[in-house]
C-alpha cells in the first residue's frame, strides 16, 4: 500500500519539477547542483529560508512604524486621532446600518423634514459617519513611510549591486552560458530580500488598512511571489535583477507623494507626484519594451534558444507591458489633472473621503459637502510601484 501511495506523489512531484519544463534542452537539474562551496546555483529549497526572513521584516516594519513613522508623524503635526466624529442621532444612524450610507436626494428631503435639519446638514453627518470607523492619517502615514523606506533602500542596494554587475552594462550577458551562471552572495541576498518582502505583505495585507482592492491586492501580491519564485528556479535571476531595480526606481516616489499628501504638504506631493509620473513612463514604456523586452524575446532566442519556461516567461512580460500601457494612461490623466487643477485629484482607495475633517465641521454650516475638496495620493498607487513582475 506504501509504494501505491508513493506512486501518484512521484509522478506529481516529477512532473512540477520537469526538467523539459524548467531548463534548456540537454541540461538536467544534476548539472545544476553547483560546486560545493559558495552559494552555486539558484535551487528551489533556497526558497523556503524566505518564510523566517518574511516574519523577520513583518516584526521590524512594527518596529519601524512604532519608533520611527509614528514619532515622525506626530513632529510634522500629523495627530494621533480619528476623524471627526459624527453627532449622535437614532434615526440617522438607523438608516446609515440598516438602509443606506449613501441617501439619495429623495431620502435627503424626507429625512431634512423628519428631523428639521437641512440638506447639506444631513449630508454632512453621513459623511462624518462614513468616515468615522476609517483608519486615522497616522495609520496610513506610517505604512507609507515603512514601504517608502524599504523600496528606497532595496533600490539603492540593486543599483549599488548592478553597477558592478557586467549584466548591467551588457544585458546579453544575462544568457551567456545560461543556465549555468553562478548565484553570487549578493544577487542571493537582493532576490531573497525581495522575495520575503512581498511575503510580508502577504502577512500585513490582513492588518493592514483595508482597501476597496483587497482582493485584487491580494491576488496581485500571489502573482509576484509565483513570478519571483519562478524566475529564480530557472536562473533566470540576471533579468530579474533588472526587472526589479527598474519597477523599484518608482516605487519609492509613489510613496513619497503619498507621506507628503498625509502631511498636507500639497506642492510637494504634486511635485514628487509628477516626477513619479515622469519616471514611470520612461521606465516603463520606454526601457522596459525596448531593454528588457528585447533581451528576454529576442537576445535569448538568439543565444539559448526557447523551452517550455521560457514561453511561459515572455508571455507574462508581455502582459505586464499591457497593464504598463494602461497604468500609464490613468497616471497621465491623473497628472494632467494635478497640472491644470493645481493638486493631485483624490485617491480612490482611500478609505476616508475627507482630507480635512475640520473643513467639513465649516462646510457643514456653510455649503453642501463636496467631496472634490479632498486631497490625496492617486489610485495608481498600490504597491503598484512595488510590485516586479506584475503589479496591482
Amino acid at each position: 500500500m506504501a509504494t501505491a501511495a508513493q506512486g501518484p506523489l512521484s509522478l506529481l512531484w516529477g512532473w512540477l519539477w520537469s526538467e523539459r519544463f524548467w531548463l534548456p534542452q540537454n541540461v538536467s537539474w544534476a548539472d545544476l547542483e553547483g560546486p560545493a562551496d559558495g552559494y552555486g546555483y539558484p535551487r528551489g529549497r533556497h526558497i523556503l529560508s524566505v518564510f523566517p526572513l518574511a516574519a523577520g521584516i513583518f516584526f521590524v516594519r512594527l518596529l519601524f512604524e512604532r519608533f520611527i513613522a509614528k514619532p515622525c508623524a506626530l513632529h510634522i503635526g500629523i495627530e494621533d486621532s480619528g476623524p471627526y466624529q459624527a453627532q449622535p442621532n437614532a434615526i440617522l444612524e438607523k438608516v446609515f446600518v440598516s438602509i443606506t450610507k449613501y441617501p439619495d436626494k429623495k431620502r435627503l428631503e424626507g429625512l431634512s423634514k423628519q428631523l428639521d435639519w437641512n440638506v447639506q446638514k444631513i449630508q454632512c453627518w453621513f459623511r462624518h459617519r462614513r468616515n468615522q470607523d476609517k483608519p486615522p492619517t497616522l495609520t496610513k502615514f506610517c505604512e507609507s513611510m515603512w514601504r517608502f523606506t524599504f523600496y528606497l533602500c532595496i533600490f539603492c542596494y540593486g543599483i549599488r549591486f548592478l553597477w558592478s554587475s557586467p549584466w548591467f552594462w551588457d544585458i546579453r550577458q544575462c544568457w551567456h552560458n545560461y543556465p549555468f551562471q553562478p548565484l553570487s552572495s549578493g544577487l542571493y541576498y537582493y532576490y531573497i530580500m525581495e522575495l520575503a518582502f512581498y511575503w510580508s505583505l502577504m502577512f500585513s495585507q490582513f492588518t493592514d488598512i483595508k482597501r476597496k482592492d483587497f482582493l485584487i491586492m491580494f491576488v496581485h501580491h500571489l502573482v509576484t511571489i509565483g513570478l519571483i519564485s519562478f524566475s529564480y528556479i530557472n536562473n533566470m535571476v540576471r533579468a530579474g535583477t533588472l526587472i526589479m531595480c527598474l519597477h523599484d526606481v518608482s516605487d519609492f516616489l509613489l510613496e513619497a507623494a503619498k507621506l507628503a499628501n498625509y502631511a498636507k504638504y500639497q506642492r510637494l506631493c504634486d511635485t514628487l507626484f509628477v516626477i513619479f509620473s515622469a519616471v514611470f513612463m520612461v521606465t516603463r514604456l520606454g526601457i522596459y519594451p525596448f531593454w528588457i523586452l528585447n533581451t528576454t524575446l529576442f537576445e535569448s532566442w538568439e543565444i539559448i534558444g526557447p523551452y517550455a519556461s521560457w514561453w511561459l516567461l515572455n508571455g507574462l512580460l508581455l502582459t505586464l507591458q499591457v497593464l504598463h500601457v494602461i497604468w500609464s494612461y490613468l497616471i497621465a490623466r491623473i497628472a494632467l489633472k494635478a497640472l491644470i487643477r493645481g493638486k493631485v485629484s483624490k485617491d480612490d482607495r482611500s478609505d476616508v473621503e475627507s482630507s480635512s475633517e475640520e473643513e467639513d465641521v465649516t462646510t457643514c454650516t456653510k455649503s453642501p459637502c463636496d467631496s472634490s475638496s479632498s486631497n490625496g495620493a492617486n489610485r495608481v498607487n498600490g504597491h503598484m510601484g512595488g510590485s516586479y513582475w506584475a503589479e496591482e
